[in-house]
């Protein structure tokens, strides 16, 4: 047994678990997010249809978190995928805050209706299946985001494993409870994206760190010391806050 807990976590027990306990907060704020892009998504449905294409949704997130599992074990053997990880996840920072700097659209449902693939679909498929079809690109789309924050985390394929796993679970059990915690603290949302922001500078980053491997540069970005700081720094996004808008009331949260 103490074989396979090495195995699993390592020397440095504080660091893995300080690593989960951010895998837990990260992985269940991106659920609620995709929850929530997959609810907008079919409100343009009959009621009657809604549910049985938000089922074929859920269905389809936990197959593609499922082949995720495979997909991190090949993703920490390439290099180059982590950098290219990384400038995706940035990419998802830079689109939330740009989006939140926009007016909103006058129907956010319809939004889906401007993508090709829907376009395409539906006029082979018809409105629901082309709907099912777009949910399932977004599931996909989502899944890379939940094994890239993991990988950001660690190169620990074990790790990983459990970071893709909690978002499985996350989109069943965790979900509507950080939904009632982002009905508390709005700002939150915002923190995540500006941890995923923080994850993509660090894949990033391991782009120096294969060009000059080996120097003292990559040693420090690729040392247990630097994943420790990146947890904590992660928690303090989210933790510091929430307590300065209890104690402090800034930033302002709901009653």
């Amino acid at each position: 047994m103490t074989d396979i807990l090495y195995m699993v976590f390592g020397a440095d027990w504080e660091n893995s678990l300080m690593i989960i306990f951010n895998l837990i907060l990260i992985e269940s704020l991106l659920s609620v997010d995709n929850a929530a892009v997959l609810a907008t998504m079919v409100m343009d449905l009959e009621p009657k249809d809604r549910q049985r294409a938000l089922r074929y949704g859920i269905l389809g997130a936990y197959i593609f978190r499922g082949l995720c599992l495979i997909f991190a074990a090949w993703l920490v053997q390439i290099w180059w995928l982590k950098p290219l990880g990384g400038l995706y996840l940035i990419y998802l920072t830079w689109d939330y805050f740009s989006s939140k700097n926009t007016p909103p659209k006058e129907d956010d449902t319809l939004e889906k209706k401007e993508k090709w693939y829907y376009k395409l679909t539906n006029g082979l498929v018809g409105s629901f299946w082309a709907t099912v079809i777009a949910v399932e690109i977004m599931d996909l789309a989502f899944s890379l985001d939940n094994v890239f924050a993991a990988v950001a985390f660690t190169d620990n394929i074990y790790l990983i494993c459990i970071g893709v796993f909690i978002g499985i679970l996350a989109m069943r059990f965790v979900a509507q409870w950080f939904v009632k915690l982002l009905e508390r603290y709005p700002f939150l949302e915002k923190s995540a994206f500006w941890v995923i922001g923080l994850l993509g500078v660090k894949l990033m980053l391991s782009l120096p760190s294969h060009i000059f491997e080996g120097s003292a540069f990559a040693k420090v970005i690729e040392s247990e010391t630097a994943d420790l700081a990146l947890s904590i720094m992660t928690a303090s996004f989210f933790f510091i806050p929430i307590l300065t808008s209890r104690f402090l009331g800034w930033p302002k949260g709901n009653k």
